[in-house]
């Protein structure tokens, strides 16, 4: 019973940083129709800002803002200078050039803060909850893991359900010329919709980082999972990113406590093919039937 609890505990928190990654990815793709495979290595490189801060004496939340800031200044800057040339053009061209992205900014993370390991803190305690004198795996940083999760996706649901900016988001996204014969300044919502998914896969980077080691691939663990996630809960919903990392991080963290870890990446793609081949949109997408 013990060991179910902490298993459980401890999905429960690794599915909250899967799902903050999922979360930047439905951004994402609500605001530009484009998956984001260097979603992962823009948000390690801004986690390297926050660690390059904290340890010349900076706090860590001075790091964790900046690293956010930074998040939003990137996110823009790719959208304007690498993606806008090839926006219009063929959808592989887009995939294409974002698996680029990830390669370069994973060599330049290298060249400017090493290759090796440095350890990132945790503005919070990581020794577990105490409860009748059982110390279990769930911690003060889990809460504000899950808690700052909790946070993204009710401000999404707000801004795309309940704001006059999430709605020329997603008018930008569906059809572009239409959007603009309404008046939506197209161009800057799609900067806004890349600038925005990267300060929440910024926030999913100081998530995965707390406590642990970095180094230039440290997200692409989280990338595959987080993905996962996404596809699971369905591209259209911030909840059912939500869950969707949620339900990864259990099944992925049984799998290891009780199969064994060598398995968690097979699991995860049972799981990812299962999801396309009974439901590709998701399993908390709405699609609609029309008659033709």
């Amino acid at each position: 019973m013990q060991q179910f609890l902490n298993v459980t505990l401890g999905g429960l928190a690794q599915g909250a940083i899967y799902a903050a990654f999922a979360l930047a990815l439905v951004l994402i793709w609500r605001a530009t129709r484009i998956i984001n495979f260097a979603q992962g290595a823009m948000a390690m490189f801004t986690t390297y800002l926050a660690l390059v801060l904290i340890e010349s004496g900076q706090s860590y939340w001075t790091g964790f803002a900046v690293a956010l800031a930074g998040g939003l200044v990137l996110g823009a800057l790719v959208e304007r200078v690498v993606m806008r040339p090839v926006e219009g053009g063929p959808e592989l061209n887009a995939v294409i050039v974002t698996l680029g992205l990830f390669v370069a900014l994973q060599a330049l993370a290298a060249i400017l803060f090493g290759a090796t390991f440095q350890s990132f803190p945790a503005p919070f305690g990581l020794r577990g909850f105490t409860v009748g004198g059982t110390t279990i795996a769930f911690t003060p940083f889990s809460v504000f893991v899950i808690g700052s999760v909790v946070v993204v996706m009710l401000g999404l649901v707000a801004l795309f359900r309940f704001t006059d900016l999430g709605l020329r988001m997603r008018a930008s996204a569906f059809s572009q010329e239409v959007a603009r014969l309404l008046g939506v300044r197209v161009g800057r919502m799609l900067t806004l919709g890349w600038a925005f998914a990267a300060v929440v896969g910024s926030l999913a980077g100081l998530l995965i980082a707390g406590g642990n080691l970095v180094h230039p691939a440290y997200m692409d663990a989280v990338i595959v999972y987080g993905f996962v996630a996404a596809v699971l809960g369905g591209l259209e919903s911030p909840a059912g990113a939500v869950a969707g990392g949620l339900i990864i991080g259990l099944a992925l963290s049984y799998v290891s406590g009780y199969l064994g870890s060598e398995l968690v990446t097979l699991a995860a793609l049972a799981i990812l093919v299962a999801v396309l081949l009974v439901r590709p949109h998701g399993l908390f997408s709405r699609v609609a039937e029309r008659r033709v």
